[in-house]
């Protein structure tokens, strides 16, 4: 059953994935016949042709690089490092007026557009999730001798506002998240205005980048910290400490040795610093079980497998915040949240200050395993329709850019067109277009390469080696 769920899940995503580019595709192909152009080829994909068919002249396609799609129009700029050279000489077509090649390459953005308003639409009326634990700004960890603890911060701190930024949440990827307004802050220090006891108060953290291989992604910004989480235990190994003190599944462990736990990061980082037998000293835990409330000593131990293990007090697993409501953003707000989402994501992209760059942006693999993530979570039905808003938007934006091969770029030149009133020339036109070309798709690879990377490293941590503890009599 589960190998089926996989398939399944695979095909929807696949289905999906290809449903964002056929009609960003179409929207060019019927500007194409509604404006008299000659259209050789409507292709999904690029590369060499894993299947196609000749309908009415046209010849449609499923490439074998998943990664984009192109409707092959010689009248318009031509772009055969990836189309293939054209079966019909330019020279032998008749020419088309610089606003019909302007209105063809609006339309597959505007079509990418029209289609994040219907998906946008859809979350409107059936809701999308939103876990209560992702609105906290409330600091449940502070990794000791991290930036942020030396500058002050604590857990149980609220965070108000980034760089003079207002935050609301946690980790999402909106302009008013901690964690977003941290990796795309440009100063030396950040500015953190945070809330204790009552009492608001500002520190000034120098963001730490851990060294990262050369086959990974270059580290962003981070300030070691982790949001509020209730601690509570969902699995406990058989023959550890926490098994045999009688912990179970939806214990919550509010104190840690006298200490209020925000977080199950406490206790794990107090595993962490337990590192052999000589520095194992007895916790002492207060744990809330439906009404109750009791304290428990526990002594870590090293589990007999993986050998490499360290001691521990054997919690497997802590559950997740799992609170959740639906929200109905109607159509504008979605819009505007993608746009918004988008544009600050080039800013900074572009801006000299930031530490982000190319290397950040995900391509194809990654959309494919946002995907499949997002369709093997529960309620991922929603989910899957509101990444589509912000797909879609992205989608519309992007190739809006005025770089040769995108739609930006068949604008640009056809602008220029009307300005110096003659086309650029095909020949050189065709030089620009290749080389464009050649450097989009390597910078796809490029991308493809780390995004690959990423995948496989996650796939190798959850095949872990089972935990086991020394039986006890």
């Amino acid at each position: 059953m589960h190998i089926l769920k996989n398939v399944f899940i695979i095909l929807e995503v696949l289905l999906l994935f290809n449903l964002l580019i056929f009609v960003h595709e179409l929207g060019h192909f019927l500007a194409a016949r509604w404006r008299g152009l000659k259209v050789e080829r409507f292709a999904i994909w690029f590369g060499k042709p894993i299947w196609k068919k000749t309908i009415n002249g046209v010849e449609y396609a499923l490439g074998s690089i998943p990664a984009g799609g192109y409707v092959s129009l010689p009248q318009m700029a031509t772009m055969e490092a990836i189309e293939g050279k054209s079966e019909t000489p330019v020279e032998q077509l008749p020419p088309v007026s610089a606003l019909d090649k302007i209105i063809v390459a609006v339309a597959g953005p505007l079509f990418s557009f029209l289609l994040a308003v219907a998906f946008a639409s859809v979350v409107w009326i059936v809701g999308r999730p939103v876990n209560e634990g992702d609105k906290t700004t409330t600091l449940g960890w502070v990794e000791p001798q991290g930036p942020a603890w030396k500058a002050g911060l604590r857990p149980g701190d609220k965070i108000l506002e980034i760089d003079g930024h207002p935050v609301t949440q946690f980790s999402s990827q909106s302009e008013d998240s901690i964690t977003w307004r941290i990796i795309t802050s440009e100063g030396t220090n950040i500015a953190i205005k945070y809330v204790r006891d009552g009492k608001e108060d500002i520190a000034y953290p120098a963001p730490t980048r851990p060294a990262t291989k050369w086959y990974e992604r270059k580290s962003l910004r981070k300030l070691l910290i982790s949001p509020e989480q209730e601690s509570i235990v969902y699995e406990v190994f058989t023959n550890s400490p926490a098994a045999v003190a009688g912990l179970k599944r939806g214990d919550k462990i509010t104190q840690l040795n006298g200490e209020k736990v925000y977080s199950p990061m406490a206790i794990m980082s107090l595993e962490e610093s337990m590192t052999n037998a000589a520095n194992i000293k007895p916790v002492s835990i207060k744990v809330k079980r439906d009404s109750e409330e009791f304290e428990k000593t526990l002594a870590a131990e090293k589990p007999l497998q993986p050998k490499e293990s360290k001691p521990s007090l054997g919690i497997e697993s802590w559950q997740a915040n799992t609170n959740s409501s639906l929200a109905h953003p109607n159509p504008l707000e979605q819009i505007d949240a993608s746009v918004t989402q988008i544009f600050g994501t080039l800013r900074t992209l572009f801006s000299r200050k930031s530490d982000i760059g190319a290397q950040q942006l995900g391509g194809a693999i990654m959309i494919i395993r946002v995907y499949s993530n997002l369709f093997d979570s529960e309620n991922g039905w929603r989910l899957v329709l509101w990444f589509s808003v912000i797909m879609n938007v992205n989608l519309a934006l992007l190739n809006m850019l005025p770089f040769p091969v995108l739609d930006g770029g068949h604008i640009t030149l056809s602008l220029l067109e009307i300005v110096r009133r003659r086309p650029v020339s095909a020949k050189l036109l065709q030089y620009i277009q290749t080389a464009c070309a050649v450097a989009l798709i390597g910078f796809m690879l490029y991308i493809a390469f780390f995004d690959a990377g990423d995948w496989a490293r996650s796939a190798g941590k959850d095949r872990n080696v089972p935990v086991v503890f020394a039986p006890k009599n």
